[in-house]
């Protein structure tokens, strides 16, 4: 008999815990996970006017989307998560024209992956300003 309330009553310290939220502290650890291409603002900086494919590859990496229905569009997309915390992502989208970059769109204000989220302003998609001359084919 005294088992039986033994049980019980651990069966209902367990439940009023549950309510409590005592649970929320225990959750298990999440590891930081980063996902896709992580473009800095230097290596946005770097691009101009009228450079190839290939020379935009060099300063930004392979894209993680490459949209065959839109072959002159190319999708740079990070995503981060910090353990518990909601997901942080970045877009940074480069657009050609018989294969010349011609404008850049994308979170490029955004703050670093390690700031925290909860701070950080609002961000928005903006196009970024390319009005340097074209590069020449010197420069390839």
């Amino acid at each position: 008999m005294r088992s039986k309330s033994a049980y019980l009553c651990a069966a209902v310290l367990a439940l009023a815990a549950a309510g409590c939220g005592v649970t929320d502290k225990l959750r298990p650890y999440r590891i930081d996970v980063r996902q896709g291409n992580y473009v800095t603002q230097e290596m946005v900086s770097q691009l101009k006017k009228g450079m190839s494919r290939d020379q935009v590859r060099y300063a930004l990496g392979t894209p993680m989307l490459n949209d065959v229905f839109h072959a002159d569009r190319w999708d740079y997309v990070y995503r981060f998560t910090a353990g518990h915390a909601e997901a942080e992502q970045r877009i940074l989208t480069v657009r050609f024209e018989q294969d010349r970059l011609v404008r850049v769109e994308g979170d490029v204000t955004a703050a670093s992956a390690d700031a925290g989220g909860a701070e950080a302003a609002p961000r928005r998609v903006q196009e970024i300003d390319l009005g340097v001359p074209p590069a020449s084919e010197e420069q390839q």
